[in-house]
């Protein structure tokens, strides 16, 4: 399987050597479809590769490269919004990454710039970005209410200019998740960037990134959240990062992160039933970088979901959605 070959790659680049023609192929189509090609370009930086393949993994930097460049005027943009407010604008994701020079961040694609903010300023941060020329994307009335009501952000926003969306978080997961971080102790402890600008600390950001894998998510795009978290354990210490977990609530979810970042990108462990499930469901790609292992992979939207909410409140969430026409990818 394509998602396999990745792995092996991004663990031990110099295996490349005896790829065939069709091997490049599946690499580089799983690679795309994973957002991470350009970690890819990185990691094969010293290895010599095909000339037919030279060309792909140098646009692969440069977009990259690109992409950080932009994530990180986007933050600066924001900050210069929110300034007046005085408070603690915490990034989060790729732009944190990038921003903190970290490991995690080479090659990385940025989407979304995403931001943590204490809920009680959100009111204040959101008019002040409406001010800056930031706007919804989201029209529909019932999107609006149940991101205001349920979930652990606002509404997502776009620069009418610049064309950049924003993710205002005042938590890390969905209100009615069954799991708490406490967000406040998060954004204390942060790490200051410059500018009014921080980062989460060492520990947190593990925290954050398992949360939105592990806790959260259906696990798309799972091979490359757990590729940062690989990254980002280095820089923790264990019994700190094993204090902070438990403090949010993650403990658990924080150590199986760590037996699926040792198996696919280190040395390996042992793993449990469940955690063999979500290695199935990571590598269900097949030559062409398309996903494979449908029923598992549906299993898996059900499950974020079910993470999410209780079940009375889902089984009407999932109505609403399918009357209005959406449909899981």
């Amino acid at each position: 399987m394509s998602a396999a070959l990745l792995v092996r790659t991004l663990r031990d680049p110099a295996s490349v050597v005896a790829l065939d023609a069709a091997g490049w192929n599946g690499l580089i189509a799983a690679a795309r479809a994973e957002r991470l090609i350009g970690t890819l370009a990185f990691r094969l930086a010293d290895v010599a590769v095909p000339p037919a393949v030279t060309p792909i993994l140098s646009d692969a930097q440069a977009d990259a490269a690109r992409e950080a460049q932009q994530a990180l005027w986007e933050a600066d943009r924001a900050a210069q919004a929110l300034g007046a407010l005085d408070l603690r604008v915490v990034l989060l994701k790729g732009t944190a990454y990038a921003a903190a020079g970290l490991k995690a961040g080479e090659g990385r694609f940025i989407g979304d710039l995403d931001i943590l903010v204490p809920r009680e300023a959100m009111a204040a941060v959101e008019q002040a970005l409406i001010v800056a020329g930031w706007e919804w994307v989201k029209e529909d009335p019932y999107d609006d209410a149940y991101y205001r009501q349920w979930m652990h952000e606002l509404p997502p926003m776009i620069h009418a200019t610049r064309d950049r969306m924003i993710d205002v978080h005042h938590t890390i997961l969905p209100l009615t998740a069954r799991q708490t971080p406490d967000a406040t102790a998060m954004i204390a402890d942060a790490v200051p960037m410059g500018d009014g600008l921080y980062v989460l600390s060492p520990e947190d950001r593990v925290v954050h990134a398992v949360a939105h894998m592990l806790a959260d998510g259906d696990l798309q795009g799972g091979l490359r959240n757990l590729w940062d978290i690989h990254h980002l354990l280095a820089d923790t210490k264990p019994d700190i990062l094993a204090t902070r977990a438990a403090h949010h609530g993650l403990a658990p979810h924080v150590r199986q992160a760590q037996r699926l970042a040792a198996t696919l990108y280190g040395p390996g462990t042992r793993l449990t039933l469940w955690d063999r499930l979500i290695r199935a469901r990571l590598l269900a790609r097949d030559g062409w970088g398309r996903e494979t292992r449908k029923g598992l992979v549906f299993a898996f939207f059900l499950r974020s979901h079910w993470l999410r909410m209780p079940p009375l409140m889902l089984a009407r969430h999932l109505w609403t959605k399918w009357r209005k026409g959406h449909r899981p990818g």
